[in-house]
């Protein structure tokens, strides 16, 4: 998905609500934060989930992820989150896995055992800019670009973001496909100890300027796939670049447009050779963003420090949770007893 441009993610990544909200706390001795689950399922129709799809068309995912005290808090993570992209990104931070991925596939994008919001129209992404570069040569996004700034907070602005591009083998002669490894932080609020997660994902990205044909949207390239268990779709356009030869150190500046089953997403990203996009770049980046129509005050200088620190992952990351713990997060409210029977509590007879 979403490279988390998008978390280019996504993202987007869980039952994208499109709202703008701070990370959540995601401790299940903080539930008492998460109140009003019935009523965000309620909204979105979950109460109609089909509770026996999660054994019988779903069984031996969901039989893998419980048997997992990780896949447990995962859930639960996710549920508690309500749909905030930010929140559910900093869950695969810290509890994702491929026993997460693929039951969030099966039971919600390919048997819809959980009924969510599906936006049907995905035109909106194929509405391009008229000032994308024509004959971009995808070769000069070879090697590591920072990203330095960012205008969607849901999705661009995560600290210590670096993108690195390699020409896909078999593709040499004209660089019509590259891959991207994407390397991002996700903070935890001081408020909860502070540090950080780190997460290192990966897309394929096929390159639409060198290929001709239809491309009715002007797309520069685009990217699809599963990030997190969840499709997606992606257009990017390059609004402008610099190759650094002249006076202008190096940039490159990306819209992108996309969506997922449950909906529409797009931002804005500064690509620069350095974590802090150079001073002489900015009239440069300012003028092609303006052109299409995007003004770069109101972007977001992205945190590239760095800070050294160890990471909080851990593949063992839930193993020695407390039984009262467990309680919570299996019948605390947007516990997983709530996002696999929404209203088990009789919330919707009421």
């Amino acid at each position: 998905m979403k490279n988390l441009a998008a978390v280019s993610f996504a993202s987007v990544l869980f039952l994208g609500s499109g709202a703008n909200i701070a990370i959540a706390e995601t401790s299940a001795s903080l539930g008492s934060k998460y109140d009003g689950f019935a009523e965000y399922a309620k909204e979105n129709q979950m109460e109609k989930s089909d509770v026996s799809c999660f054994i019988n068309k779903c069984g031996d995912q969901t039989k893998q992820l419980f048997s997992n005290p990780r896949g447990i808090k995962g859930v639960s993570c996710l549920g508690r989150c309500k749909g905030e992209q930010s929140c559910a990104t900093r869950c695969f931070a810290e509890f994702g896995s491929e026993d997460l991925n693929n039951w969030l596939s099966c039971t919600i994008e390919e048997n819809e055992c959980v009924k969510v919001p599906k936006n049907i129209d995905n035109s909106a992404e194929n509405k391009g800019y008229d000032t994308a570069i024509k004959n971009f040569d995808p070769r000069i996004l070879i090697g590591k670009w920072y990203k330095t700034d960012g205008l969607n907070p849901n999705y661009d602005l995560f600290d210590c973001q670096s993108n690195t591009f390699e020409v896909t083998p078999g593709s040499e002669q004209d660089a019509s496909e590259l891959d991207m490894g994407i390397f991002f932080r996700v903070s935890r609020p001081s408020s909860s100890g502070g540090g950080f997660w780190e997460n290192a994902l990966s897309e394929h990205m096929v390159v639409d300027a060198v290929r001709g044909g239809s491309n009715p949207s002007g797309r520069t390239m685009h990217t699809a796939g599963k990030m997190y268990g969840l499709s997606f779709d992606e257009n990017w356009y390059i609004l402008g670049q610099s190759d650094g030869k002249g006076e202008v150190p190096p940039f490159v500046v990306v819209a992108y447009k996309g969506h997922t089953l449950q909906g529409n997403y797009e931002g804005a990203f500064v690509y620069a050779k350095e974590p802090v996009l150079p001073d002489a770049a900015r009239p440069a980046v300012q003028e092609a963003l303006a052109k299409a129509g995007l003004d770069f005050d109101k972007f977001t200088r992205i945190d590239n420090t760095c800070k050294p620190g160890n990471a909080l992952n851990d593949d063992a990351a839930g193993t020695g949770t407390l039984t009262t713990d467990w309680i919570d997060l299996v019948v605390g409210e947007g516990g997983v007893i709530d996002w696999v029977i929404p209203g088990w509590r009789g919330e919707y007879k009421k």
